[in-house]
């Protein structure tokens, strides 16, 4: 069985294909960005809209299949951006509606998980989704997903957006940031967390009044990664002790930054459990998992229309 996924739930469109023993055969994307501004929503739909027929031909090409070798379209119903998943939802009903596909709208975080699970050939892992405005540790328990622990204001994919803004860089801000505090040294920050929550925006207050003050851009980004990726190391770690699991996956955009793997690969070590993540071209918001979850979900999920809010334990 071969799939058509389609993603669109923020600055990436995408189209991926995969078939139903998990292989890749094809994940093409375009992705949105700026200089200043951040995500402005009409831009990203005017963006999606001018990219989506190039990179379906290049999926289809790259795949090297045809439409009537794919089962249905599994596209991003939530959550995200609202007026980008309605640019993606209208693609895949143009495109069901022309080629005689069924539609199977899923959970996009959903897919983060799962296709982070098939690659690295997991059983029952802690996951931990970080990516824009995502920040939550997950556990699988009772047929459903638990989230054991999330971010009560911004996620940190997002906040690390807005602290790039803050100091000049573009978006996405997060690999120059990452460069950055190559550099730096640290300085005292807010560590914020709640039980198993964390919380960033005082952390993006506190950076702004430092940086008016003089503080170096490389300063502030070495702190601010170190203070928040041990955050998340921390209430990471608390997950594997309450299940008692030996697996940690990282999953989401922010999981390309090298220092946070490495803090929960030596948090992992030392609690004789085992670290895994996702490769950058499926750790991205991408439509090979989309594909993927699309597959998994087929015999319960149909034409979901669009669910801003969908939040992965209502899976």
């Amino acid at each position: 069985m071969i799939v058509l996924g389609i993603e669109s739930t923020a600055h990436t469109f995408g189209v991926g294909i995969m078939n139903s023993e998990g292989e890749v055969l094809a994940n093409i994307f375009d992705s949105y960005s700026s200089t200043e501004g951040g995500m402005v929503p009409d831009k990203v739909v005017q963006h999606h809209e001018e990219v989506a027929e190039k990179v379906l031909a290049d999926a289809l090409s790259k795949a090297k299949v045809s439409w009537e070798e794919i089962e249905f379209i599994a596209y991003s119903a939530g959550p995200g951006l609202d007026p980008a998943l309605w640019a993606g939802y209208k693609k895949a009903q143009k495109w069901s509606e022309k080629y005689g596909k069924k539609l199977v709208g899923v959970n996009h975080c959903a897919a983060h998980l799962s296709i982070g699970k098939e690659i690295n050939e997991l059983e029952d892992p802690v996951y931990v989704y970080v990516s824009g405005v995502n920040t939550q540790v997950i556990t699988f328990d009772g047929g459903k997903y638990r989230v054991m622990g999330e971010t009560l204001d911004i996620g940190l994919g997002n906040m690390l957006d807005k602290f790039g803004r803050v100091i000049g860089l573009g978006f996405p801000a997060g690999p120059d940031i990452e460069k950055l505090a190559k550099k730096g040294k640290y300085i005292e920050l807010p560590y914020v967390v709640k039980g198993m929550d964390t919380s960033f925006s005082g952390i993006l207050s506190k950076v702004k009044q430092l940086y008016e003050k003089g503080v170096s851009k490389e300063d502030l980004c070495f702190s601010v990664q170190e203070v928040c990726f041990a955050m998340l190391a921390e209430v990471s770690e608390r997950a594997l002790a309450h299940t008692s699991k030996k697996e940690l996956l990282l999953v989401g955009g922010v999981g390309a930054n090298k220092r946070f793997c490495e803090m929960l690969a030596i948090m992992c070590q030392e609690r004789e459990a085992k670290f895994y993540k996702v490769p950058m071209d499926l750790a991205r918001d991408n439509a090979a998992m989309i594909a993927w979850e699309g597959f998994l979900r087929k015999d319960t999920h149909g034409d979901e229309g669009v669910k801003t809010f969908w939040r992965v334990d209502e899976v």
